[in-house]
């Protein structure tokens, strides 16, 4: 605006170019109003066109919006350490009744965390995520996080927990989150979890069970079941029937439950078609640690669809979702051929 005030060009014909000695502003809750310095005034309508517009969608990643002692809105740009009274959003601007879209925002496999996210304020919204210490849940808590909800990180261990709660909150030291132990291999772990949540008196808007096990040996729970099969269903299973009442009472709320497209390369019925259950937590013998994986990927869209039945009614949904293929996470540390196959696939798969 400098240059062109020097050029003696300020003043152009633009419907949107505001005439000298007026500035754009925003409120704090988005609304875009314009102050006339030489006159000392405001109004809502821009001096040329008479529109009234707000901004869109969240602020940008790495900003916070503050009020100094004037009660004047500011911008925090705490990426490259700086302030100012330019809301960074004026550049993305919409009319105060905008046209509705003809068509729906799509995303691909390239999306990432952030893309999807942006725009959407989460303050007030509360999110369990189990296994959110590394991986998957943990990209999952830190964005959720960033765009202002509540996250719970419900972890096995309650020191990997902390940690990936420390790494969050170096990124933005107002997140609020907190680790909490969860052990979905002790059915009694997850009995004391779910009363210790509610012991907070809090809502509970997003659950997603997350947290799961791949090509582990074969093992006995302190249950008496196989451990695939409890920690990646039955311990998740338990978990939402215990949180249930605070689902519904926080409605419109949500349950996601991470699975994988290998659920399609096995069975859980016998010959005759019925269910099984002896495949569900089979004998040391009758153990083959894909196959176990790939049934309880299984049972998790079986319960997350038949979850939805029950509670969209009560304004609770259940969505089941595959991550992506073969992502590079830990999940493959149990066998150094799956390390290999995980480490080859790596460069033709999405990062974290």
């Amino acid at each position: 605006m400098a240059a062109l005030k020097y050029a003696g060009l300020e003043d152009t014909d633009s419907e949107e170019e505001l005439p000298p000695g007026w500035e754009e502003r925003t409120t704090k809750d988005g609304w875009v109003y314009y102050a006339n310095h030489l006159e000392e005034k405001t109004q809502w309508e821009h001096p040329k066109s008479g529109k009234r517009k707000r901004v869109a969608g969240d602020l940008p990643y790495g900003w916070e919006q503050e009020t100094d002692e004037n009660g004047q809105v500011y911008f925090v740009d705490h990426i490259n350490k700086r302030t100012t009274y330019l809301d960074p959003r004026l550049a993305f601007t919409v009319e105060d009744n905008p046209v509705k879209p003809t068509t729906r925002q799509k995303y691909d496999g390239n999306s990432t965390a952030m893309e999807i996210l942006q725009g959407r304020d989460l303050s007030g919204k509360v999110v369990i995520i189990t296994g959110a210490n590394s991986g998957i849940g943990f990209e999952t808590a830190k964005s959720l996080a960033l765009h202002g909800a509540c996250v719970i990180l419900a972890c096995r261990s309650l020191a990997r927990g902390n940690d990936a709660v420390q790494r969050i909150l170096g990124e933005w030291h107002k997140a609020k989150v907190e680790a909490m132990t969860l052990d979905l291999a002790s059915l009694q772990s997850v009995q004391h979890f779910a009363e210790a949540f509610k012991s907070k008196n809090l809502p509970l808007h997003i659950l997603i069970c997350n947290a799961a096990v791949f090509g582990a040996p074969w093992s006995l729970t302190e249950d008496g079941l196989e451990s695939t099969f409890q920690v990646n269903h039955l311990g998740h299973f338990y978990l939402v029937q215990l949180l249930e009442d605070v689902l519904r009472q926080s409605s419109p709320a949500r349950v996601v439950v991470v699975s994988s497209e290998s659920h399609r390369f096995t069975e859980i019925k016998d010959s005759s078609g019925k269910l099984d259950f002896s495949l569900l937590s089979p004998s040391k013998k009758e153990y083959w640690a894909m196959l176990a994986y790939n049934r309880s990927k299984l049972c998790n869209i079986l319960f997350s669809n038949e979850l939805n039945r029950r509670l969209s009614p009560h304004g609770v949904t259940s969505n089941s979702v595959h991550p992506g293929n073969m992502i590079y996470s830990s999940i493959h540390r149990n066998w150094w051929v799956y390390t290999l196959l995980f480490t080859l696939a790596r460069p033709f798969t999405k990062s974290m």
